[in-house]
């Protein structure tokens, strides 16, 4: 029986998906539930399971968009798994071997019939590239068979470099349609907001000294390690609620304000930055936050995440400081109106009662849609995240860390 398999849905609103990449070859004899191949939506990649045991037959290149529902690949659910050693299967690898040899020599017999011509001067051309100091080989000829012409010479300009003699290549690569996805989200949202940024510094010291005393307590009754995402979780769900624009978006000619906070964080997964979603994270505690953010971020990791886990979202954490940075203008991700940038923490000199202390520092930075969001309240936001930061036990643990921490 020849089983055809189909694109599934990844999720709502996705109508095409585009071959990433391969796992099996032609003619593999594959198992159920095996992944043969990662496909890339405009919001995800993911993997594509084999639906049943057989040899596969390919339908669909790597680099191509298929559509939701199209027949990519077939499996002939009669055939028998090989035995190692097995004759067919040797057989399948030589008439690949001998195809792959047949495409090599035609490719070879098509370089030849170009190369002859090919980037070679006509005389009047090279001794115009050679009043001007020109190298041939830099220039593309537009002549017959690639021919440098008197005109291609004429309109050269030398070039202002000096030259060292050192490797000039380059390598072109086709973007995933996740990554032109995200292109097209970062240029609509410079073109289409009135993106503005804040910055405010914030004093670790409290939360540093937090972290010290209960870290190791915490993480051996929840298995999970007390991390600046949970603080800064918190105090952004606070903030939200004191400035509620800073959680909303447009729709139109509406501006749609949340009673939730649905809190996108950015993590880096193998395709790339990905932004899923801790949903009503309002209503969990600094265990669940970071219980949640390990969740996701191993999800991600493991090319696990799904669509509707990156779908939505009203406000967003994105913590450039794990890779070194000092200070950032985060983009909105639209279609939310905010997101906070965190950043390194670096021991600096600061003036505390008075005198100069040393204290680690961390620059933190508010983009926000002017449309919807005025000045007062983006600062406002931000001042309210710097305040409850540095003093965390008063404004997000009510005074208790052990009964906020659950130990």
């Amino acid at each position: 029986m020849i089983l055809e398999m189909k694109v599934p849905s990844p999720g709502e609103s996705i109508t095409e998906v585009e071959i990433a990449e391969w796992l099996v070859s032609d003619g593999d004899y594959v198992e159920k539930d095996q992944a043969i191949a990662e496909v890339d939506s405009d919001k995800a990649t993911l993997e594509l399971p084999a639906e049943e045991s057989g040899i596969i037959t390919l339908k669909a290149e790597e680099g191509d968009a298929v559509a939701v529902g199209e027949v990519v690949c077939l499996i002939d659910t009669s055939a028998e798994k090989p035995k190692d050693g097995d004759v067919s299967t040797e057989k399948t690898k030589v008439d690949k071997t001998e195809v792959a040899v047949r495409q090599e020599e035609n490719v070879r017999e098509e370089v030849a019939k170009e190369s002859y011509a090919k980037g070679v001067p006509s005389p009047a051309a090279r001794k115009i590239l050679d009043e001007k100091g020109i190298d041939a080989a830099s220039l593309k000829g537009t002549g017959k068979d690639g021919r440098i012409t008197k005109e291609d010479a004429v309109k050269s300009v030398p070039s202002m470099g000096t030259p060292t003699g050192g490797k000039r290549g380059e390598q072109r690569t086709k973007l995933s349609m996740l990554r032109r996805k995200v292109a097209e989200r970062l240029v609509a949202a410079k073109n289409e907001t009135a993106m503005l940024t804040t910055f405010n510094e914030v004093d670790m010291s409290a939360i540093f000294a937090l972290r010290k005393q209960y870290k190791e307590t915490f993480k051996d009754k929840h298995d999970v390690s007390l991390g600046f995402m949970s603080f800064f979780t918190k105090a952004v769900i606070r903030a939200l609620q004191m400035f509620p624009s800073v959680n909303s978006m447009i729709d139109g000619k509406e501006m749609v304000s949340f009673d939730f906070c649905d809190i996108s964080i950015a993590v880096s997964g193998p395709k790339g930055l990905m932004v899923p979603v801790i949903r009503n994270a309002e209503n969990l505690t600094f265990r669940g936050i970071e219980a949640e953010v390990k969740r996701l971020a191993i999800r991600a990791r493991d090319g696990q995440i799904t669509v509707d886990e990156m779908t939505g979202g009203t406000f967003t954490i994105s913590n450039g400081g794990v890779f070194g940075s000092m200070l950032s203008t985060p983009i909105i991700n639209p279609p939310q109106s905010g997101i906070l940038g965190m950043h390194n923490i670096v021991e600096r000199p600061v003036v505390k009662e008075g005198a100069i202390v040393i204290a680690p520092i961390m620059y933190v930075a508010l983009s926000y849609d002017h449309r919807i969001i005025d000045g007062k309240e983006s600062v406002g936001f931000l001042v309210e995240v710097k305040e409850a930061l540095e003093n965390p036990v008063e404004i997000l643990m009510d005074g208790s860390p052990e009964k906020s921490l659950e130990l």
